[in-house]
């Protein structure tokens, strides 16, 4: 008796331990529900890299989509990693894996300089075995990213894609005619819009599909207007497996190889923030075993991306700025989105359809999805303390930091390419400046004072103790004067005319 009752209270104490928040199972039909509209939200960053690369290495639209259906396979795979996790890989958070876009200008100059995409492909290959060597040192900053640090780190991600999210509002091409048109932006708007009554519906189920109904939604008014064209959609083949080495072996050389571990750089670090912003949002434990993992997930994956004919794989920020908007903490929904990339690489077709989704459409949801990441990182900085610290200073400047390559995309261009790789993303300058700033005012105290600038001094009111005893009790301050307990003002002198205490 005494066995079968220490059996029924051990399963009881299991069976109340609170799980992991992304641990929860939804219903197989709302997983990937929700799962679609995380490969909607990061379908047009996705297809984006290879669409340039493709076109600075000359290839055809064959070619290209063929890239594109490669990106889409990989990423697929890796966000699978990624979220379902296997020992030593894998964060097992609701993070969407893809192309990153940092290295996007590194790789086409490594075409330009006449590696060819060969070379490009090589350059992945041993960047990334590189990275993941490293990768136990990234783990291993968990405690130098405080509040301070990731909340400038997620608001400046946040800011950064506002530009984005623009640009998809006007149109997407800048050499198009209607880019910036009236019409592309009021269909944006009406997205928008959409999103936002959407969200304030009585149903959580249509609450947290939102942005998923109103690109739906947006993408008819769009077709009525004439403004979406589907014609395209039946071209071109239906079922496809990406060939490896479709477009031959790689090469490695070893400038193109330095080159792109800079972008491997880059890429643990905004990997590292969107580990730890991801777990912000969803209220889970990130450690530093939990950034390793997620860190070796991203360098197998990118390691192993060319030999689809696919690139560095990085998490989404955007989709980050998604789990925040709607509320689903599971990673189970984005195994269900890495799931559906997987498909649409194989299926060609269904990739079309999705493409065929209008950017003004896709401008109009990234405002909000966008915007929720800079106010998730807001309601970070608010747990900050700022009393007779410097933490002000550090936040100002971080994200001052952080916004110079956004507000002048040239700022760096005359600068040694390696610089300009690194700084160029006002995500990894933000978090390189936050870190090094944290550093020096908060772990490096040798020569800190109470008052080192008008920084700390402006952090908070301050009355002195002194003024507090002359008053007594009774007396308040009432538009601009001080009356006191008897109804009387009291005159205030100023502080040449007051006499000493």
């Amino acid at each position: 008796m005494n066995t079968k009752k220490k059996l029924a209270a051990a399963a009881a104490e299991k069976g109340a331990r609170p799980s992991r928040p992304e641990d929860q199972r939804l219903p197989i039909g709302s997983m990937f529900a929700y799962g679609f509209q995380h490969v909607l939200t990061m379908y047009g960053g996705i297809i984006a890299p290879p669409l340039i690369i493709g076109a600075a290495a000359g290839m055809n639209s064959q070619d290209i989509g063929l890239l594109i259906a490669a990106c889409l396979f990989v990423g697929g795979l890796a966000t699978i990693l990624q979220t379902v996790g296997v020992p030593f890989f894998g964060s097992q958070l609701p993070l969407v894996q893809g192309v990153s876009f940092a290295g996007v200008s590194t790789m086409v100059a490594i075409v330009h300089g006449g590696g060819g995409i060969q070379a490009v492909f090589g350059s992945v290959i041993a960047a990334s075995l590189i990275g993941l060597l490293i990768t136990p040192l990234f783990s291993k900053i968990i405690r130098f990213f405080p509040p301070v640090v990731t909340g400038t780190v997620i608001t400046t991600i946040g800011l950064t894609l506002m530009p984005v999210a623009a640009n998809w509002a006007m149109g997407g091409n800048s050499k198009a005619p209607n880019y910036g048109s009236v019409a592309n932006i009021g269909l944006a708007a009406a997205t928008m819009g959409i999103v936002l009554l959407l969200s304030k519906v009585g149903s959580a189920a249509i609450s947290r599909l939102s942005i998923l109904l109103a690109m739906v939604l947006g993408t008819l008014i769009a077709f009525v207007f004439g403004m979406a064209d589907f014609s395209k959609v039946g071209q071109g083949e239906i079922v496809a497996f990406p060939t490896p080495f479709a477009f031959g072996p790689p090469t490695f050389e070893l400038a193109a190889i330095i080159s792109m571990l800079i972008v491997i750089l880059v890429t643990l670090t905004e990997t590292s923030a969107d580990i730890i912003a991801v777990g912000e949002i969803v209220g889970t434990k990130v450690d530093s075993k939990r950034i390793g993992n997620g860190l070796r997930a991203d360098m197998l994956s990118s390691a192993v991306s060319p030999l689809f004919n696919s690139f560095t794989q990085s998490a989404f920020a955007q989709n980050v700025g998604l789990v925040a908007i709607t509320g689903v903490k599971s990673r189970f929904v984005v195994s269900a989105g890495g799931v559906i990339l997987v498909v649409l690489g194989l299926l060609p077709v269904l990739g079309r359809v999705v493409a065929a989704v209008p950017t003004p459409v896709l401008g109009g949801a990234g405002v909000v999805l966008f915007g929720t990441v800079a106010a998730s990182g807001i309601r970070t900085l608010s747990k900050v303390d700022y009393k007779n610290n410097m933490n002000l200073i550090v936040v100002a400047a971080s994200i001052g930091f952080g916004m110079i390559p956004i507000a002048a995309p040239a700022f760096y261009d005359k600068f040694p390419s390696w610089f300009g790789t690194i700084f160029h993303s006002g995500i990894s300058s933000a978090a390189v400046m936050a870190i090094l700033l944290n550093l020096l005012f908060n772990h490096l105290r040798a020569g800190n004072s109470d008052n080192q600038s008008v920084f700390v001094a402006g952090t908070e009111r301050l009355v002195r103790a002194e003024d507090l005893r002359c008053l007594a009790e009774g007396d308040r301050f009432e538009n601009g004067r001080l009356i006191d307990c008897d109804g009387k003002e009291v005159p205030v002198q100023s502080a040449e005319k007051a006499p000493e205490h």
